[in-house]
């Protein structure tokens, strides 16, 4: 591991925004259409991040699918992560390029990132239950057994993107939040789908750390990080 020390990050969370007017589609509040005139490029919508400045919002954002959405990572809940991602690593061929535990700042869960081409894999464990997250896990395991429990979508504006899907249904689970470390700044939100599988709204487009804030890299090559911080 490139890392010994466990790395602090900060999460900052953003004001509830009051929609006036939920309706089939957007709330009143966000209708892009206020912002476009007479020579005004693509339409943006209202506010925007208070930092990242206005988004771009498609030309068809009062229907059709999530704006800008892609796969970032599916997210499996599993009673032994390490083991699982050995199993990944030699089945597969992924690589593992990020961890994070009790050694890095985690005291609930264990987790390895696992990369291919054009995949992310994430495996999670409940080390003891402390707080909602490990709560939330554990019940899940007892309830449904191992499997996944977060498919997380990379968009350009996490903030257009949760409106969006809230507007239309989805269940909030977690308004846009910041989370913060050394490596940058990530911006997320988790919504709820039918089905019970949680979606995390991410941009990482202000981040350059390994995968997210708490999350250390391996060295070199398709390493597994044990709780207690070795190798093998």
């Amino acid at each position: 591991m490139t890392e010994t020390a466990a790395e602090q990050a900060t999460v900052h969370t953003f004001p509830t925004r009051t929609r006036t007017d939920r309706g089939t589609g957007r709330g009143a509040g966000y209708d892009p259409a206020r912002d476009l005139g007479p020579d005004t490029g693509p339409r943006t919508r209202p506010g925007g991040h208070p930092e990242h400045g206005p988004a771009a919002a498609p030309a068809d954002d009062d229907g059709g699918p999530l704006p800008g959405g892609r796969t970032d990572a599916v997210v499996f809940v599993v009673r032994d992560a390490e083991r699982a991602a050995r199993r990944y690593l030699d089945l597969l061929g992924l690589s593992c390029t990020a961890y994070a535990g009790p050694d890095t700042g985690e005291p609930e869960t264990v987790s390895y990132v696992l990369q291919g081409p054009g995949s992310r894999f994430v495996l999670t464990s409940v080390v003891q239950v402390i707080g909602e997250r490990g709560r939330t896990l554990a019940a899940h395991l007892a309830t449904h057994g191992e499997g996944v429990v977060d498919l997380s979508v990379a968009v350009p504006d996490v903030h257009y993107a949760y409106d969006f899907a809230v507007d239309r249904g989805a269940r909030s689970y977690a308004e846009p939040y910041e989370a913060r470390d050394r490596h940058g700044t990530v911006l997320l939100a988790v919504i709820g789908a039918p089905g019970g599988i949680r979606h995390t709204l991410v941009d990482r487009s202000r981040y350059a750390g390994p995968y997210l804030p708490g999350f250390v890299a391996p060295t070199t090559g398709p390493t597994v990080r044990t709780a207690t911080g070795g190798t093998g």
